[in-house]
């Protein structure tokens, strides 16, 4: 007996589980449908003049796009005290793009989020997909929200559009706005957060009826009703459509096309001439650059051949400074005739016991005196001519005696 109500109860629990995977799956199916409609919409609407928020067809998209966003949103905050993700409690779809789209450059967070008259998580999500759609920045905030994977699966709970494949098919859809000017004001009832949106399915059902099933009595019964103003028709009828209206009909539906396409057309221009604009100014920064670098890599090797110089020069004054014959001195200047270019000592060797022993070193424009290098040379000259003397036998003083005291 207990075997058996376990059976049947797990196999309730499944049937359950496919039964709430089904729905889920046809909740996703219905908003990408009905946005795809949405759009198509609101490209066939738009002809030169922009779409602010008195446009039904507007309003049914902005409805979509927050039911969208929504779809398997992980519940209100917990009770208690106010969460750290919106003022009022209740998580919306507002907190998961302040995050998520935080990496887009320029973005618009931070402009919704100081605005005085919007204070709810939903009035700031609904004022978020005005500005977007202003912006025509839409599909670049979805998209860059998608590849924030960590932060879109805290938010949504499994299924939700944002989590499957259906999200890549939305981005491609929210393009085509692009082309579309939206002009809205940011101050006003619609912006409240506190009424919920609906989505109005009207406009885009359509159903063919078929008359097979309907009798002749039927049949008549309905045509007598048509002609009556008072009764209204218990089976709608097909109206007789002529060859000049399903002429009209088309035409009048390719110049629509042409319009959006035309419309397209003018955006995508301007996005180029944009972007060539940018390309010529970065290859002009990028040629300025390159000429800086030139000149310091030239004025470099010119100070560093100006203190080559300068050092020779040296050299050559301290080797006309010392004598020739004096073998201690000759040998050093032997020594300095090879440049001191790079041989100069390092910060190492000055800070150990050679800098302390010598403080000299560290002192700035200390430079060594050349007067004991001429006084000795003058003391060898005057040894010189006194040895000279003496290898001629003459006497170092006076010839003769002293006078007597």
């Amino acid at each position: 007996m207990e075997a058996s109500f376990v059976q049947t109860t797990m196999a309730l629990g499944l049937s359950s589980k496919k039964a709430s995977s089904r729905n889920v799956a046809v909740e996703r199916r219905n908003l990408i449908t009905v946005c795809r409609f949405s759009v198509k919409t609101l490209l066939e609407k738009y002809t030169a003049e922009p779409i602010d928020d008195s446009s039904e067809e507007f309003v049914n998209f902005a409805a979509i796009l927050e039911q969208i966003l929504s779809h398997r949103f992980k519940a209100c905050a917990p009770a208690g005290p106010v969460s750290w993700f919106s003022s009022d409690g209740q998580r919306g779809f507002w907190d998961y793009i302040r995050l998520a789209c935080s990496k887009v450059p320029n973005n618009c967070v931070s402009s919704i989020e100081n605005m005085e008259n919007i204070s709810t998580a939903r009035a700031k999500g609904r004022a978020w997909i005005r500005v977007a759609l202003m912006e025509k920045r839409m599909s670049e905030y979805i998209t860059t929200a998608l590849r924030d994977t960590r932060t879109t699966r805290r938010f949504y709970d499994s299924g939700a559009i944002m989590l499957r494949e259906e999200a890549t098919v939305l981005t491609g859809m929210l393009i085509g706005l692009s082309a579309i000017d939206f002009s809205f004001c940011l101050k006003g009832e619609v912006l409240d957060g506190k009424t919920p949106v609906v989505i109005d399915y009207t406009p885009y059902l359509k159903f063919t009826q078929s008359y097979d099933y309907l009798t002749d009595e039927e049949e008549r019964h309905s045509a007598e009703s048509s002609t009556s103003e008072d009764n209204s028709p218990e089976h709608p009828y097909l109206p007789l459509v002529t060859d000049e209206d399903s002429w009209y009909s088309k035409w009048h539906k390719m110049e629509q096309k042409f319009r959006i396409v035309y419309a397209q057309k003018g955006y995508l221009e301007e996005l180029v001439r944009l972007r060539e604009s940018q390309l010529k100014d970065l290859e002009a920064e990028n040629r300025r650059l390159q000429l800086q670098l030139e000149e310091a890599a030239a004025q470099n090797q010119r100070e560093k051949r100006e203190l080559e110089g300068v050092i020779l020069e040296l050299q050559e004054q301290l080797t006309g400074l010392i004598p020739g014959d004096h073998v201690p001195l000759a040998q050093g200047s032997k020594e300095l005739t090879t440049p001191l270019v790079n041989q100069w000592p390092s910060l190492g060797t000055l800070n150990g016991a050679e800098g302390a022993n010598n403080p000299k070193l560290y002192r700035r424009h200390s430079f060594m005196s050349t007067e004991p290098l001429s006084a000795e040379a003058s003391l060898s000259s005057d040894s010189q001519r006194l040895g000279e003397g003496k290898r001629d036998e003459e006497p170092w003083g006076p010839i003769g005696s002293s006078e007597p005291n």
